[in-house]
């Protein structure tokens, strides 16, 4: 949705989508919204509790199943297995997607990663596909005024152009940018303190793989990948953080409005979050 800011300023029950990578600050601010009558709607907590809920649990239970007391228990129905993903702990979803790597190090083969890759893809996409029916219940059920949706890291991933249709036609969508090197470095540092689920486009990991191989001198085999998991994603994630800048501009551009990751540091309230919507829509 495009706005003048007086349009935007008389819209009765805003509803916005927050977009960027991951670190930029998107569920600190849904969350400090929600102090102020906003609904927060997660996608990685409704892709964890609701689209990968049943792949996450088929996991966890064949791990348990090789354990012969945890086997005869679950085969009887004695105890039972859930999914306690939190919108603040993503756990259950970042172990299911997992590393590429060497298994004995605790990564997945590739055909198992690629695998993972395309459920998790596909329930990122269903999960955008919620947002609409989310914004009426988050008012009829809910009585909340106004919808914050908080995006994953990888909706500019999806190449699913009616996903960004669907969301823009809905929403407000607001593209959080890190824009000095300082902000770059922090984000890169916290998701290797931090890790978050991450998606990478099979076009995008394709070309990687080989430039990492030919890096470590690993064997340039197309269906073995012997990396250590947690150097491969350490190597990878400054290529994906700039390989999505284009992107997340030109949804933006074309859909939206952009502040910066320090403008958002400096929100404390919801007036500062209207009045900074306001001024992104004045640049346009």
């Amino acid at each position: 949705m495009k706005f003048t800011p007086a349009a935007f300023r008389a819209w009765p029950r805003k509803k916005v989508t927050l977009l960027g990578m991951s670190g930029v600050g998107k569920t600190w601010l849904a969350s400090l919204l929600r102090r102020y009558d906003w609904f927060h709607y997660s996608a990685d907590y409704r892709i964890g509790k609701r689209y990968l809920d049943e792949p996450i649990l088929d996991l966890v239970k064949q791990e348990a199943m090789s354990v012969p007391f945890l086997r005869a228990l679950l085969r009887r129905d004695w105890i039972d297995i859930t999914n306690n993903i939190k919108v603040d702990d993503l756990g259950p979803v970042l172990s299911f997607v997992g590393k590429p790597g060497d298994p004995g190090r605790g990564g997945l083969a590739l055909a198992e990663f690629s695998h993972r890759q395309a459920l998790y893809r596909e329930a990122e996409i269903a999960a955008m596909r919620d947002v609409p029916a989310f914004i009426q219940k988050a008012w009829e059920v809910y009585g909340y005024s106004h919808f914050v949706n908080d995006v994953g890291g990888s909706l500019c991933e999806l190449e699913a152009p009616d996903v960004i249709e669907l969301l823009a036609g809905h929403t407000l969508m607001l593209y959080i940018q890190a824009t000095t090197p300082e902000e770059e470095a922090a984000l890169i540092q916290r998701a290797e303190r931090d890790p978050k689920p991450l998606y990478y486009r099979p076009a995008f990991l394709a070309e990687q793989l080989p430039r990492y191989r030919a890096e470590c001198g690993l064997p340039d085999t197309p269906d073995r990948f012997d990396a250590d998991p947690d150097d491969f994603i350490r190597w990878i994630f400054p290529h994906l953080f700039h390989s999505r800048i284009p992107r997340y501009e030109a949804i933006a551009r074309s859909h939206g409005y952009t502040v910066t990751a320090h403008e958002v540091s400096q929100i404390r309230d919801e007036e500062d979050f209207l009045t900074l919507l306001e001024m992104a829509i004045c640049r346009g």
